[in-house]
């Protein structure tokens, strides 16, 4: 065991803590800078528990993979914390920062867009806005190569047994998911009998956690915005709220959220 490790050695600290680097006088940008890369680092450990949490789907080793789910749905809650303490930057406030951030804008994050697409909210023109970075363009095409977390959840329902037609277990990854009636009735089964299939249901309930607080960062984004600037266009070039709200419609496992209806 190294004896010269330190706690700031070991976090790199010297290199996290002068990463902030405001262009602007004004006292509130370092709150703007800080809620954002701390954002990143959570979206980071997210998209490393996702990506082992899939696996162990494939695998069929579910036990793991919850555990996996669990912390998934905990780091969200730190990303929708993280919009309360940016709230309390006030208009004014951010009309001093807006100037210095150009066309910057956390549509733009790379990271937040790998974990949309590994949940399945897939459309590939979104990798058009990553074209200047090739390798971050390069790992989100890959991602939509790979069937996603969902995709690979169905899989596993058709290994245990449940009829899942063919045109869904081989359907283009790249695209967005299409709602099915057998995929539904698959897990309306599920649901009506959850001792006959209870790591099945565990899932599911895994899923919707998911669903749930990505939802819940998504809305949280979208009053902060409302509060901050209004109805002004974000400075990605969205429509900025109406953007957001548009957003919210957009579900990762709808028959996880329909078959809640049918049971």
């Amino acid at each position: 065991m190294p004896s010269d490790v330190t706690y700031a050695s070991y976090l790199d600290l010297d290199r996290i803590l002068s990463a902030q680097h405001p262009a602007s006088d004004a006292h509130d940008e370092m709150l703007f800078i800080v809620v954002h890369q701390a954002s990143e680092l959570w979206l980071k450990l997210c998209l490393h528990e996702l990506r082992a949490a899939r696996q162990g789907i494939i695998a069929g080793d579910l036990r793991p993979a919850f555990k996996m789910l669990a912390r998934v749905a905990r780091a969200q809650n730190q990303l929708i914390h993280s919009w309360e303490v940016l709230s309390t930057m006030t208009p004014h406030d951010y009309s001093r920062v807006r100037p210095f951030l150009g066309t910057s804008s956390g549509f733009q994050s790379a990271q937040y867009r790998l974990m949309e697409f590994m949940l399945g909210g897939r459309n590939p023109d979104m990798v058009t806005m990553h074209e200047a970075t090739p390798e971050v363009a390069r790992e989100l095409r890959a991602e939509l190569d790979r069937p996603s977390l969902y995709d690979e959840a169905v899989r596993l329902l058709a290994r245990r047994g449940f009829a899942i037609p063919g045109d869904v277990l081989n359907r283009e990854t790249g695209g967005a998911w299409q709602p099915s009636e057998a995929v539904e009735a698959a897990w309306a089964d599920i649901y009506r009998n959850p001792e006959e299939h209870w790591d099945l249901y565990e899932l599911a309930e895994k899923l919707v956690d998911l669903e749930y607080h990505f939802q819940r960062w998504r809305f949280g984004h979208l009053k902060t915005v409302e509060r901050i600037i209004g109805f002004k266009r974000g400075t990605g070039g969205t429509a900025g709220v109406a953007y957001l709200a548009k957003v919210l419609e957009q579900t990762f496992f709808p028959e996880l959220l329909s078959v809640r209806t049918e049971i």
